[in-house]
């Protein structure tokens, strides 16, 4: 199956192109700001080194969060457009399940958290195995979010992966209450992983749609009363 897949919803832009199990394009670039200028020509590259056209193409994949509100709108709203553009399915994959794959192939533990630092003391936590979510996508404090991952992962006699920007102090305070956790290298999403997963994930009827756990910061100016 080849399938297109991109991420713009945290701190890089990436963007993957798979047939089956052979990588025909990769790329992921580390950024903060200017995902909506980078995608566009990023996904022309990787298709020109795919020697695919976008006809070619059987399934799409994209992030839906959690992360940063420009950024996972910039991500749905290119996928969304190829999607109708191609009438191909386009599945929707969490940041988190992303990482967490990552972090398992990587490290080679049964399961994966992925801890994201969102600012004002608090982290998008959360938990899975290679073929389930233990804990949903949430936003908690880092100390919640431990201590219900060490609650969960107590049933479960195995090492933990973790990745994301709050992975190291995750780490430390999983390992205070007793847990075995591996470190991965991984930060952010990548479009790679949104592909292998997206591959195996039933083709849903309607587009996905952006994962928010935050209402945005942005406020509309209140009518005069």
């Amino acid at each position: 199956m080849k399938i297109l897949a991109v991420d713009t919803a945290l701190g890089a832009c990436s963007v993957a192109v798979l047939d089956g199990d052979v990588v025909r394009g990769h790329r992921l670039e580390a950024m903060e700001r200017g995902h909506a200028e980078a995608l566009a020509p990023m996904v022309q590259s990787v298709m020109g080194s795919a020697k695919l056209t976008f006809a070619e193409l059987e399934r799409l994949g994209v992030t839906t969060g959690p992360g940063t509100f420009t950024g996972q709108r910039v991500g749905l709203a290119f996928m969304r457009g190829l999607r109708v553009a191609l009438k191909r399915p386009l599945i929707g994959i969490t940041t988190l399940q992303a990482m967490a794959a990552a972090a398992m192939e990587e490290t080679g533990a049964p399961f994966g958290a992925a801890l994201h630092d969102a600012k004002r003391g608090e982290v998008y936590a959360g938990l899975y195995s290679h073929d389930a979510a233990l804990i949903e996508p949430v936003l908690l404090s880092l100390e919640d979010a431990v201590a219900a991952i060490r609650q969960d992962m107590q049933h479960h006699d195995q090492p933990l992966a973790i990745a994301g920007t709050a992975g190291a102090a995750t780490a430390e305070a999983y390992r205070r209450l007793g847990g075995q956790a591996f470190v991965s290298s991984i930060l952010h999403p990548d479009a790679l992983w949104v592909a292998k997963l997206a591959q195996h994930a039933p083709a849903p009827v309607d587009a996905p749609r952006p994962l928010y756990l935050r209402p945005a910061d942005a406020r509309l100016p209140a009518r005069p009363a």
